[in-house]
């Protein structure tokens, strides 16, 4: 008795098959007039945006499209990507949310940005675009990672004493504005770049305001004696010293805009956080979480238009890494990293370097400094509620060592 060479389909089989080539038959994608497949396009993961060349030659032909680009641009938001920032300059990592994997961006894209890596450091991100600036002559480039559009920014007339470099785009992808504070307490002042005009502003003053007594901090009985705390670069300082932070995260703050109010958030020199209020032209000093001895390393967030303080501290041999918001004036708990998870940063003496991203993401970046070699990733999911630790990226074989990162909107039609 012989065999068939051909495996029988069962009923379903031939159904579903029978499916498709119905479908087929009623929506061929060769049939989809440009303007409807390149709608169809607008709304795929951005990474799959740079396979379209290897489809076939109508698709890559809508990769540099200016109707596609259009229509990449209504896409309401994408999930975020993970600038990181290593000390290499001659890598660019980004982790993408969507896929959940790490990619090596484009050498030839961003052939300019390794090039200046070395003098243009990474501060700020908004949308789909990232700031960097000059550490020599103290321009600012902006820059859009996936596609290596860049532009460089005429200089502020005056940085001396820069505390914090904040982002923010208004309008549309390619629309965006950056604020600059300067300054010592009480004596602050800003100024703003806006891409609509293409020029700075004047420097503007802001006034310590008179609502400081209106925030209620928490009551402790005990804050007497030495006071000690870890510097944004691993060592631990008295309270009196300068708070000293990594060259990524130097100027690092964060920007929102609640009922056209813009403010801005950062940490001063002594830790704590001060909140610039830009529409009124004055500044506050927010009341600390927790005390000063139990405090261990801070950093900013922005999520969904609010900002969000994370705080490791250590007590009763643990560590706690927790999230915290400001409501109605109150600091409101929001979450904690499982003991699990973040008994194993105890001791350690390292920093954490955090950034928010488009919806409901927080990453954590926690680096141990040497000769201790200790780094772990986390991202916090506001929504959900749930922690992940991200797996480690390797380049060659090695582990890459992340001091900090920045967010943005994967977006290639973000022009500069």
């Amino acid at each position: 008795m012989g065999f068939s060479a051909g495996k029988r389909k069962s009923r379903d089989e031939e159904g579903e098959e029978d499916t498709v080539s119905l479908a087929s038959a009623e929506f061929p994608m060769d049939d989809l007039s440009d303007d409807v497949l390149e709608r169809v396009l607008s709304w795929l993961p951005t990474s799959c945006f740079f396979r379209m060349s290897s489809v076939c030659k109508r698709w890559k032909s809508s990769e540099s499209s200016k109707s596609f680009k259009l229509a990449c641009s209504q896409i309401p938001r994408r999930d975020p990507w993970f600038f990181m920032v290593s000390n290499d300059p001659d890598s660019s990592f980004v982790f993408d949310s969507t896929e959940n994997n790490w990619k090596k961006l484009n050498r030839r894209r961003n052939r300019s940005l390794i090039h200046h890596q070395r003098d243009f450091i990474p501060v700020a991100s908004s949308g789909g675009l990232l700031c960097l600036r000059c550490s020599i002559s103290g321009e600012f480039l902006i820059r859009n990672p996936l596609t290596g559009s860049s532009r460089v920014l005429p200089s502020p007339i005056s940085q001396e004493h820069l505390q914090a470099v904040a982002m923010t785009t208004t309008v549309t992808p390619s629309s965006y504005k950056l604020v600059t504070i300067s300054g010592e307490t009480p004596n602050l002042t800003f100024r703003f770049y806006d891409s609509n005009s293409g020029l700075w502003s004047k420097e503007l003053e802001l006034a310590k305001s008179d609502t400081d007594n209106e925030y209620n901090a928490p009551s402790h009985d005990d804050e007497t004696g030495t006071v000690y705390f870890l510097s944004k670069t691993g060592n631990v300082v008295v309270a009196s010293n300068d708070l000293q932070r990594s060259p990524s995260k130097q100027y690092s703050s964060v920007i929102t805009v609640k009922d056209k109010t813009e403010t801005v958030y950062f940490l001063s020199s002594y830790g704590t956080i001060i909140a610039c209020d830009l529409t009124k032209r004055c500044f506050t000093e927010l009341p600390k979480l927790l005390p000063p001895f139990l405090e261990y390393s801070i950093d900013l967030v922005e999520c969904n238009g609010a900002m969000f303080v994370i705080l490791l501290s250590e007590f009763y041999e643990s560590a706690s890494l927790r999230i915290w918001k400001l409501e109605n004036q109150k600091w409101v708990h929001v979450g904690m990293l499982p003991p699990a998870m973040s008994h194993e940063l105890y001791g350690r003496k390292g920093d954490i370097n955090c950034v928010g991203g488009a919806g409901s993401k927080i990453l954590v970046c926690f680096n141990a400094n040497p000769p201790e070699v200790y780094y772990r990733y986390f991202v916090y999911d506001l929504v959900t509620q749930d922690w992940t630790e991200l797996p480690i990226c390797f380049n060659d074989g090695e582990a890459v060592d992340f001091v900090s990162a920045l967010s943005f909107q994967p977006r290639i039609e973000s022009t500069v």
